[in-house]
């Protein structure tokens, strides 16, 4: 864990052109799902990358340099697509910002709290924060920090929220509001968003909590700062603390 505005404007609504250009649905159709899909799709493809190469016995320096490089491509990626997200236009109200606030930082609560063995799946990798030298290396942790603080909120939120959440309501999904999305949508991304997380059962819970600030507010900022503040107090949580297994 490991990181937007009301959805009632459209840029590209494929279906519109459909009967005028054939060829047009899909340009517009990457151009509406590729700068939503391919960052997460990025994040989740050096995840199996490590995975491989820690199986395949790589040193772990090479592990280390994974991550700097994964946030880099994505933070690329999203700075290219900015003018993309629609739904980061606009700024959410005050009480929306404090209420967001709130639940990360009880999302946060709960999710060190929630890692009996029952509520993990499979056994985790812990973050190798030692260099060479076995001492800590600060500077590949602060860049962890902030990876996990600010560029994976939006990202994920962009993804999960955004796109997945509306998506299953509605294949055009940036016309649909998000309080429109119906239980089922929301139900099978929490469920999603949570088994992606080793703690699923924690991942479940901010998954909740994410999609019912998203679907109050109508603005995808509250997700990604409420995303932003759990990410950044269990960044601060496992420096002080050593517990590097929750990254």
């Amino acid at each position: 864990m490991t990181l937007q505005q009301p959805p009632k404007r459209v840029s590209q609504q494929p279906h519109a052109t459909a009967a005028a250009a054939p060829v047009l649905p899909l340009r517009a159709g990457d151009r509406v799902l590729m700068p939503r899909v391919l960052p997460f799709a990025t994040f989740i493809a050096f995840i199996i990358l490590a995975d491989v190469l820690q199986r395949l016995g790589a040193p772990g320096n090479t592990l280390r340099s994974l991550y700097p490089i994964k946030i880099a491509l994505v933070a690329a990626m999203l700075l290219a697509w900015r003018r993309n997200y629609q739904e980061l236009r606009g700024v959410p109200s005050r009480p929306a910002l404090f209420a967001a606030v709130g639940v990360g930082a009880c999302v946060f609560a709960l999710w060190i709290v929630l890692d009996a063995q029952w509520m993990q799946a499979g056994t985790p990798n812990a973050f190798d924060a030692a260099g060479e030298d076995g001492r800590i290396d600060w500077p590949l942790v602060a860049v962890r920090a902030l990876g996990a603080t600010l560029v994976v909120p939006v990202m994920e939120e962009l993804f999960w929220r955004s796109f997945l959440l509306r998506w299953l309501q509605q294949r055009d999904f940036l016309s649909l509001r998000p309080a429109r999305a119906g239980l089922r949508a929301a139900a099978v991304s929490i469920l999603l968003f949570g088994i992606e997380h080793n703690l699923w059962l924690a991942g479940i819970v901010a998954g909740i909590a994410y999609t019912l600030l998203y679907l109050r507010s109508e603005t995808l900022w509250t997700p990604i700062l409420g995303h932003a503040v759990t990410n950044g107090l269990l960044a601060a949580w496992i420096m002080a603390t050593g517990n590097w297994i929750y990254w």
